[in-house]
């Protein structure tokens, strides 16, 4: 059973599009007072207009920017006072695709930067306002962070070092209170898909002759379930009610797999691995 909730302070990382903006909706509806970080100032004053009374401030936030996450800090505690903060939400995120053995370490370094090290940024930065409310953090991590596709090893990577993220800081903030959660969603339709399938395409192009020989079969395959993927994923809005309930429900669950394939995703990584293997491999003919 969900808790009524009135105006405690929530402040959500990527809120300019799928999950963040769902989440961002989901939770002023939900009686939050919500502080969406933006990079998109055009996509932060839609949200402002889409929630009623003034439930969504939109605010400047690039996690990989030290002094934009200062800037959001003196912002957010002049809102929030003495009550503190009472969640954040660490949406903010990217999806590097392509074979390991060609991806540049560059881009590695940037999947990793943004999906796990600015997340330890942000929240080091907004727990001691987090402490003072009690509060709770909330993270988006993926069913990638139990299961590592061929082709979306660097994103895995930054998904696995999530689920330890998770389980650490729900330990080490135990004696003040402060719960976290992990989301891990499954096949959800965002946009995040369709800008990693042109970047991976670019990429594609851009590399050397020997990655088209030797992975091009592969990668054309995996574009066309990433296509599909994208059309018929679980819709946004689906996570951000697991984000509300996060945030809302007197135990909220420590996980949360949701959205298409996620459980089945769960059940697989249980395998034995060379059963896994075997079958992974069968299914995208490789």
């Amino acid at each position: 059973m969900l808790r009524l909730v009135s105006r405690r302070v929530v402040l959500i990382t990527g809120a300019s599009t799928g999950i963040g903006a769902a989440a961002a909706l989901a939770l002023a509806e939900a009686g939050f007072e919500v502080l969406a970080g933006v990079r998109d100032e055009g996509a932060g004053e839609r949200l402002r207009a889409a929630a009623a009374d003034g439930a969504i401030t939109p605010i400047r936030l690039d996690v990989t920017a030290p002094a934009e996450i200062a800037a959001a800090r003196a912002q957010v505690e002049a809102r929030c006072g003495e009550r503190g903060l009472w969640g954040l939400v660490n949406n903010a995120g990217i999806a590097v695709a392509g074979p390991l053995e060609f991806l540049p370490v560059e881009d590695l370094r940037r999947q990793l930067e943004v999906n796990v090290v600015a997340q330890v940024a942000v929240t080091q930065a907004f727990l001691p306002l987090l402490r003072r409310a009690r509060g709770r953090v909330v993270i988006t991590g993926s069913d990638a962070g139990i299961f590592g596709a061929p082709l979306l090893g660097a994103y895995a990577m930054s998904k696995f070092a999530m689920e330890a993220l998770a389980d650490v800081l729900r330990r080490e903030l135990r004696p003040w209170g402060i719960k976290v959660a992990l989301l891990e969603p499954g096949v959800i339709a965002t946009e995040i898909w369709g800008r990693s399938l042109a970047d991976g395409v670019a990429r594609l192009e851009a590399g050397p002759a020997e990655q088209r020989d030797l992975y091009g079969p592969l990668i054309t395959r995996v574009i066309a379930q990433a296509e599909r993927d994208a059309q018929e994923g679980s819709p946004p809005a689906l996570i951000a009610r697991d984000v509300v309930h996060a945030l809302s429900a007197r135990r909220p669950r420590t996980r949360y797999l949701s959205g298409r394939n996620a459980r089945l995703t769960g059940v697989l990584a249980r395998l034995p691995d060379r059963w896994l293997d075997a079958l992974v491999a069968r299914l995208i003919r490789w």
